[in-house]
């Protein structure tokens, strides 16, 4: 399944992470007795909520998903960022209480030992744990970075190399030996979780409900749909682009095959976050759906970056189930506001069709 993205819009974690294993066959792709390893990203001790870390109930729907196929033997590994516990981060984010009721262990890639791989001339400390898996399923979060734009399936890669080579990618410049571990460690099998991302950190802050849950097998082909959602173009994200180049996967995003199994039609919730309260002062919602909203909160954050928001007033733009059959000259988002004299269509419309219509208005 290669070109092809399976994702799910909602608000039950739960259903939608099995709703999307189902279709993917997942189970198929793994032998009978493989080493399992599930790589989340936990990369601080914050609990998923902020934006920052995966789910532990897409991880304990995953865990269940495949232990009804036949596959018990599983791990879950990661090694948090410099400076903080990973196992600190297994208890704050709820993986203790995932290792006891599935018996399913933790390892900490911070305390094991490493073997040098290469690729294209550059050294790299691997964790021998993750070298031993058969299978590797990598469980990003859709969220922002400080540094590359966007997190997801490639980046994620970094918690299964030593702390010392952590700094050394950093002297490097991250995106060359991000894409390059991605030659040396294959992931076999992609889960993102975008229920809930922050808008431009990877250590969360400014969380936003995105309700989505998508999966994939080419990293590359699910970070470049990563970056869509977040109003980028795949070559925004210079290690998409040199991942592409070397052979890792595809960035063609324009020609996958994107299967939707559900829309998630549930009214958007005020965020507690100080950016996303700003980025909202110019929408007037009006019963938006979540997957909607958010992805007009996206677009307005780039619209911010680039310096643009300011030519927005206010509430003049207009979202939501409550705009149906309303006519009027505001800037509609969604077919729901079809009766505006500007609007753009979709359900949702997605973050780079919405920044496009924007900069046009």
């Amino acid at each position: 399944m290669d070109n092809r993205i399976i994702a799910t819009y909602g608000q039950d974690p739960w259903k939608m992470t099995k709703d999307v294993l189902e279709k993917a066959k997942l189970e198929k792709m793994i032998t009978k007795g493989a080493l399992v390893g599930i790589k989340p990203n936990l990369v601080v001790a914050k609990p998923a909520h902020t934006g920052a870390t995966t789910s532990p109930i897409i991880i304990s729907a995953l865990i269940e998903y495949l232990n009804e196929h036949g596959h018990n033997n599983i791990v879950i590994l990661e090694s948090s960022w410099v400076g903080d516990s990973t196992k600190r981060a297994f208890k704050i984010c709820g993986y203790e209480d995932i290792s006891k009721k599935y018996n399913v262990p933790l390892f900490d890639v911070k305390q094991d030992t490493y073997t040098m791989k290469s690729f294209n001339g550059m050294n790299m400390e691997v964790s021998d744990k993750v070298l031993s898996l058969d299978f590797l399923i990598n469980v990003p979060v859709l969220k922002g970075h400080c540094q590359t734009l966007v997190t997801g399936a490639l980046k994620n890669m970094k918690g299964c190399i030593s702390d010392r080579e952590k700094r050394n990618f950093h002297t490097r410049g991250l995106h060359k030996p991000i894409a390059y571990l991605n030659k040396v460690i294959k992931q076999d099998f992609v889960l993102v979780d975008g229920i809930c991302g922050d808008l431009d950190f990877e250590e969360g802050g400014n969380p936003v409900q995105m309700n989505r849950i998508f999966c994939g097998t080419d990293p590359v082909l699910m970070d470049s749909y990563i970056a869509s959602n977040m109003g980028y173009k795949p070559y925004d994200i210079n290690y998409i682009k040199i991942a592409e180049e070397i052979g890792v996967g595809s960035s063609d995003i324009d020609n996958a095959e994107v299967i939707v199994l559900d829309k998630d039609e549930s009214i958007a919730k005020p965020s507690p976050s100080r950016k996303v309260q700003k980025l909202s002062q110019y929408v007037n919602a009006k019963d938006a759906c979540s997957a909607c909203y958010a992805n007009l909160i996206q677009a307005l954050a780039r619209l911010d970056d680039e310096g643009l928001l300011h030519q927005f007033k206010n509430n003049t733009i207009l979202i939501g189930q409550g705009y149906k059959a309303h006519e009027g000259s505001g800037i509609g988002i969604g077919k729901c506001t079809s009766g505006m004299c500007k609007t753009i269509g979709g359900c949702p419309p997605s973050t780079p069709a919405i920044l496009d219509f924007l900069k046009k208005v």
